[in-house]
């Protein structure tokens, strides 16, 4: 892996552990020369990775719309920082740039970007591999919702596996880097 995609909140979260883990995963980044893409910001979980990256010497590439830059919101210290007109170019080049994506905690920006991206792998679309950050057990409400959706017979059993999941970074980006994604029955069921 040469890049990787973060989707992250754009606030810190009250707890100090979602700082913490957003800053161990932009070393280990860093330290095994993966560079980050990510939506640009300066702020919350956002400028904390990127921030870290740089901080030890690594490559920061920021997406953001042309309608999102303002002085006091835009990373003005990244690597490179592509300019793009919409949210919807923003999400497909991040995706392009990068060999796999990791979601921190986040809200719903997070949440939406992530869907896309599962979604996305589920249809083919593209077959790089997602991981969740489970920091403070952030992910396990989203985890319970795609079993939930298993169960009631909206998803395959296979979906389970188009994503990876840890508490810790190191952890995580292991497990994307061995990943093999799983082959996907037909989704539509009769």
């Amino acid at each position: 892996m040469k890049r990787i995609c973060i989707y992250a909140g754009s606030n810190s979260g009250v707890s100090p552990m979602y700082g913490e883990t957003a800053e161990q995963l932009g070393r280990v980044m860093a330290e095994r020369g993966i560079a980050l893409v990510y939506g640009g910001s300066k702020y919350g979980l956002m400028g904390r990775i990127a921030d870290t990256v740089l901080k030890h010497g690594g490559e920061v590439i920021g997406v953001m719309p042309t309608g999102l830059f303002k002085g006091e919101m835009v990373h003005t210290g990244l690597t490179e920082l592509r300019e793009v007109a919409n949210m919807h170019e923003r999400k497909a080049l991040m995706l392009e740039l990068s060999d796999a994506l990791i979601a921190l905690p986040g809200g719903l920006g997070t949440f939406e970007e992530l869907f896309e991206a599962m979604s996305w792998s589920q249809l083919g679309i593209h077959r790089k591999p997602i991981g969740l950050l489970n920091c403070e057990q952030f992910y396990q409400p989203l985890y319970a919702l795609v079993e939930h959706a298993i169960d009631a017979g909206f998803a395959r059993e296979s979906n389970r596996n188009l994503f990876v999941m840890d508490e810790q970074p190191t952890a995580l980006v292991d497990k994307l880097a061995a990943f093999e994604r799983p082959e996907l029955e037909n989704k539509w069921q009769n």
